[in-house]
């Protein structure tokens, strides 16, 4: 495959053409392509063959703060390419243009934008996409330089010329092999890296609570303020030891910039020369079930440790139309390595006093904006009677969905279990066949065998009975409008479900260039589990 990106098109909110790039060929316009586009069904895939036009198109999208990114080609290309290649071009923007990426900072800045996509793809072809690497090539100009122009006074060489001592030597230039991913001569009054590991929930419980599936997606956000070119090697490690990690992290993705061989050779260590910055590091996944106990070989439930245990209950109340959401709170305690590791980080890790973990580092995790969610079926009208223990619960009638938010500082308190009784209401339907004022309506049957003369015991068994198969009609009813499953969001500071932690953060001081003698970093570690509805429990 040998294929090239043809045209770039962007269109804001609206979908009215923003911007249009051609890198090569004759492609489809902008107002032609959206059409085409949009005859296909949400939800659109990032990948579309328009067959029909002249010559067939492929086209590749993306969606991104109600913007839509368009990509073209006609001829057979790695589609993961381009798609990777309209994220780093969001990336792009955001770095020099400023998050959140709308539509006027593309058209007010379209000498900037301008360059970029020139940059980043040359007549079709991939090229450069590190916003490190583009700060050197895109020029852009500063508000100085604006005023400069407009009053037509000389330019950066002569004012540079007239401010500066000519006679202080200037910055030397490192003899060192070109990085793409860094700028040149990088300076920085404070030295520092700081690690960030964040991993996202994904767990399906069965109604007995036994673990269907659970995963952490995790990521490694690094940020290096670091003078001249470091040499950095991140030390990470597992549970079970740093032995096993590289049997424990599965489908790891790495930034450019670190040494695949150092990790073959050695698991578990991150050898790099960072770009400067913010950047991720690092990507990972990690199957939490394979947790074997013992010499079984079985997957135990036990060893899934999750902050919250949620337990739906349904059909309760005389009629069935009521159903209760058990929360239990698990008070996550930190680990010893934690505390002992506290001296090496300044960041996230400790408070700097024995004995007293700050709040939301590994020693004192903290669980915040915990929320669950509950969907409803479509045939339930309304709640009739929402009893929260706990929070704030709220149903939401267009979208058929109940969520209950715990605030965070009832969380911290004593109280570990919270619960909430709800009613539903069905249909009208339902409601107008149930209650009839004139005593008749269709498929009842109202044939009378019984003698004129009966005691006021029979009289009492077939009210009795009749209350009973109403009573078990409005079951079955009402069994129809109970929940099937229900999802928990939450987000914990100081701890991973994977157990993974960063060990050192170590600078190569022998192979670092620039970086002055003396100088120590000042280094830190935040953790961080993200649920965004990613535990969800079946019913």
């Amino acid at each position: 495959m040998n294929g090239v990106v043809e045209a770039l098109h962007i269109y804001d909110d609206n979908r009215s053409p923003v911007l249009s790039h051609t890198y090569t060929g004759r492609p489809l316009s902008a107002t032609h392509l959206l059409p085409l586009y949009l005859e296909h069904p949400t939800p659109r895939p990032n990948l579309i063959y328009l067959p029909n036009t002249s010559p067939a198109t492929l086209v590749f999208g993306l969606t991104h703060a109600n913007l839509l990114f368009l990509a073209t080609s006609s001829t057979e290309i790695e589609p993961l390419l381009v798609l990777e290649f309209l994220h780093r071009v969001i990336d792009v923007f955001e770095d020099f243009l400023g998050a959140p990426l709308l539509a006027v900072k593309i058209e007010n800045n379209y000498d900037v934008v301008a360059q970029l996509l020139t940059e980043m793809c040359d007549a079709g072809t991939i090229s450069t996409t590190e916003p490190n690497a583009l700060r050197e090539t895109v020029e852009i100009e500063g508000w100085m330089g604006k005023l400069l122009g407009s009053i037509n006074l000389p330019g950066k060489t002569p004012l540079s010329s007239n401010f500066s001592n000519s006679s202080a030597p200037a910055l030397p230039v490192l003899n060192t092999p070109a990085l793409p991913w860094r700028r040149a001569n990088v300076r920085h009054t404070s030295n520092e890296l700081y690690a960030d590991v964040i991993e996202t929930l994904s767990v399906t419980l069965a109604p007995s609570g036994r673990p269907l599936a659970a995963f952490a997606n995790g990521s490694i956000a690094f940020t290096a303020k670091v003078s001249g070119v470091p040499d950095v090697t991140v030390s990470l490690s597992s549970p079970s030891g740093k032995h096993n990690i590289g049997g424990i992290i599965e489908l790891p993705v790495f930034h450019p910039c670190v040494r695949l061989n150092r990790w073959q050779e050695r698991p578990g260590e991150l050898s790099f020369i960072p770009p400067d910055g913010r950047f991720i590091l690092a990507g990972y996944e990690v199957d939490l079930l394979p947790l074997t106990s013992g010499k079984s070989g079985i997957p135990s439930a036990n060893n899934l440790k999750l902050p919250v245990n949620l337990e739906i209950k349904t059909g309760l109340g005389h009629v069935g139309s009521e159903f209760e959401v058990r929360l239990q709170v698990t008070k996550i305690l930190g680990s010893q390595s934690s505390s002992s590791s506290s001296s090496q980080f300044g960041r996230g890790i400790g408070s700097g006093r024995v004995g007293s973990p700050h709040p939301g580092s590994p020693g004192a995790p903290s669980l915040e904006e915990l929320t669950v969610t509950i969907p409803l079926p479509e045939d339930v009208r309304n709640l009739s009677d929402i009893r929260p223990s706990r929070g704030d619960a709220s149903f939401n009638p267009g979208e058929k969905m109940l969520e209950w938010h715990v605030p965070t500082k009832e969380l911290a308190g004593p109280t570990t279990h919270f619960g909430l009784r709800c009613t539903v209401v069905g249909s009208v339907v339902d409601e107008t066949e149930e209650f009839d004022p004139s005593g008749f309506a269709f498929g009842t049957d109202y044939s009378y065998n019984e003698p004129y003369q009966s005691s006021a015991a029979k009289v009492d068994t077939a009210k009795t009975e009749h209350h009973g198969r109403q009573d078990a009609k409005k079951v079955a009813q009402n069994k129809i409008l109970m929940p099937s499953s229900a999802s928990v969001s939450f987000s914990v500071k100081g701890w991973l479900a994977s157990g993974l932690k960063v060990d050192s953060i170590m600078i190569d001081t022998r192979k670092s260039r620039g970086l002055g003698e003396g100088v120590k970093p000042y280094k830190g570690v935040k953790y961080l589990t993200v649920s965004r509805g990613g535990v969800e429990i079946r019913c």
